[in-house]
């Protein structure tokens, strides 16, 4: 499928949006190019299209209303906390006035990791959005700054975006931002930088690519933008990273040659192996032999406790732990049947050993294959 089908076949589309593009330098709303953005939207939805906003700036509008300088830092919690309390108001209004110019409704939807880290709440979530959508109201989604801290946060909106958009099984994801796409390096420093336009697979190549040619210099830099593709494409999403001028959303839908495409994987995880692998909160991790490893990776085997030969952290049985190879290195993720202290106790071991040695025993697994996702 080329990418003129890609865009034109997608329904339902979740649309980043950094704070770069909303605010100036010294904190104020850059009106023309919000203007622009409504428009376009409104376009959209009057074409059959379903439109998720995930949009960064509560900081920002929040430093705004109390007459903070942009660049003055505020970096403990508390103080993020209120700052987004304030100016999340206030984006909320923003996005009302403008989509009522074009008779559509908003509604909020703001998420914390611990959100979509129970299946129950992910499901209340995703089903949230889907009414939402039924009505054709626009969510309008943000990271619930106000209440999450450091250990449950996503750490910025182009990953919350990526989530957001494997929770609602998108079409397409589009991450507008201040930068046209992803340089073979930095332009800032390369004048003979090029345009990448298609990008089959994010591999280590194209990370290290990513890494040397952030432009932005803030939260939301082309490495978690990257990042999030990784996410969306393991999804079955394809992904445009762009923009560079007001009008990249236009021009994308247009069938403009604009921003990059990240192709979508055809092994794509199931909804709840999309659980698994990025909504649960990690809670520890398992390292294993090569042996294990390569049962895991390579014949889709479930973990024995046999191929254990470490374990790190406090976790329960049910809770999310990351697979490590003997080299530190993560290749996996999966939800255990036993707690730490109980692998601690039969890592290393045969299986038929599981009761003699815990007095109990629930599955010859520590993890199984249903509950296990390779990165």
């Amino acid at each position: 499928m080329n990418k003129d089908n890609i865009i034109s076949s997608a329904k339902r589309v979740v649309v980043k949006i950094g704070s770069s593009l909303l605010l100036d330098e010294k904190g104020g709303l850059d009106t023309c190019f919000i203007e622009e953005l409504a428009k376009d939207i409104a376009t959209l939805v009057k074409k059959g299209k379903e439109i998720i906003l995930v949009s960064s700036g509560a900081i920002g509008m929040g430093k705004k209303e109390l007459g903070i300088e942009m660049g003055k830092k505020y970096d403990t919690i508390p103080s993020k906390q209120a700052l987004a309390s304030i100016g999340q108001t206030r984006l909320m209004n923003m996005y009302y006035q403008l989509f009522q110019k074009y008779n559509l409704s908003v509604g909020q939807v703001l998420l914390s990791g611990a959100d979509l880290s129970r299946r129950s709440s992910y499901l209340n979530a995703r089903n949230t959005f889907f009414t939402l959508l039924k009505f054709k109201i626009i969510p309008i989604v943000n990271e619930n700054d106000t209440v999450a801290v450091e250990e449950i946060k996503f750490g910025d909106n182009d990953t919350l975006s990526a989530l957001v958009a494997g929770l609602v099984n998108a079409g397409l994801l589009i991450i507008f931002s201040d930068i046209k796409g992803l340089y073979t390096c930095d332009p800032r420093k390369n004048p003979e930088a090029r345009l990448i336009k298609e990008v089959e697979r994010i591999d280590k190549d194209i990370e290290k690519i990513a890494s040397n040619t952030s432009v932005e210099g803030r939260v939301g830099g082309m490495q978690t933008k990257i990042k999030a593709a990784k996410i969306a494409t393991r999804f079955g999403i394809p992904v445009v990273i762009g923009g560079g001028n007001r009008n990249f959303l236009k021009e994308v839908f247009a069938g403009k040659d604009v921003g990059t495409l990240f192709l979508p994987q055809k092994d794509r995880l199931t909804s709840r192996k999309k659980w698994i692998a990025y909504g649960h909160l990690l809670q520890g991790a398992v390292i294993v032999d090569e042996g294990a490893k390569k049962a895991l990776v390579e014949k889709g085997g479930s973990l024995l406790p046999a191929g254990i030969v470490e374990v790190r952290g406090k976790f329960e049985t049910g809770d999310a732990v990351s697979l490590l190879g003997k080299d530190n290195k993560e290749f996996a993720r999966g939800i255990v049947y036993y707690s730490a202290q109980d692998i601690k106790k039969i890592k290393g071991m045969k299986s038929s050993f599981i009761e003699s040695k815990l007095g109990y025993k629930y599955y010859d697994e520590v993890i199984h294959r249903d509950n296990l996702v390779i990165l």
